[in-house]
Parts: C-alpha cells; structure tokens; sequence
C-alpha cells in the first residue's frame, strides 16, 4: 500500500478574513500507488468544488441580513462540515468510487441534510 501527505494550503478571505481552504486538508490515502495519485487528483477537485459551492454560499450571505444572513450562514456551516467529513477520508477506492464524476454532488449533500431541510422548511413561517 502507498500513502502520500499533501499540506493544507490555507487563503485568508478579503471579504470577512476567514480563512478559507484552498486545498485539501491532508490525509494519506490508502490503496496502490496508481489508485493513490488517482484518488488525490479526485481529492483535489473535490475540494475545489467545496470551494466553489462555499463561494456562492458567501456571496449570497454578504448581501443578506437578518435571519436569511442567519439561514445562509447556517448553511455554510454545514457545507464545511461536509468538506471535512469527505476531505478526511483516507481510502482512495472512496475518492475513485463516489467522486469521479462530481456534478452537484456537494449541492446535493447539503440539500439532503436533515439540518437544512429544517432550515428550509423554516423558511415560509419566517416570510409570513
């Protein structure tokens, strides 16, 4: 089994100076050396599209206030959550598997949530 380490490159945010990941997190993967350098290709843009998703979500929040800004936020919050959860897998076959094809996958994670259906299905009593 080959692994290989890749740092975290972190990117400060102009716009709230959060810092947001710009890369991965590191987590050796496991598996053949052929499926590892596969996987960590995968893995990269797997995070770019995090990246891409939690830009949006940014976005949206920066012109909000009040609760929809609250909402948004809470939104994000899962979004990350999510990064972690996938970014700190360690088996490459999960990357080549279940992430070759992105699409909206990162959409769809959070839309299947049971937080953000919660906040979703808050949504028509807070426009009342």
């Amino acid at each position: 089994m080959a692994s290989r380490t890749d740092s975290a490159t972190l990117e400060t945010s102009e716009s709230d100076g959060a810092a947001i990941p710009v890369t991965p997190p590191s987590a050796s993967l496991s598996g053949s050396e052929a499926q590892v350098e596969w996987a960590e290709r995968i893995r990269t843009q797997v995070g770019t599209e995090f990246d891409r998703v939690a830009t949006a979500f940014r976005q949206v929040a920066a012109k909000q206030s009040g609760d929809k800004r609250t909402s948004t936020e809470a939104v994000i919050a899962i979004l990350e959550e999510k990064r972690t959860e996938v970014l700190s897998r360690h088996e490459a076959g999960y990357f080549i598997h279940d992430w070759q094809e992105i699409g909206d996958q990162v959409r769809q994670m959070i839309f299947r949530d049971t937080r953000y259906q919660s906040i979703k299905s808050a949504r028509p009593a807070r426009q009342r």
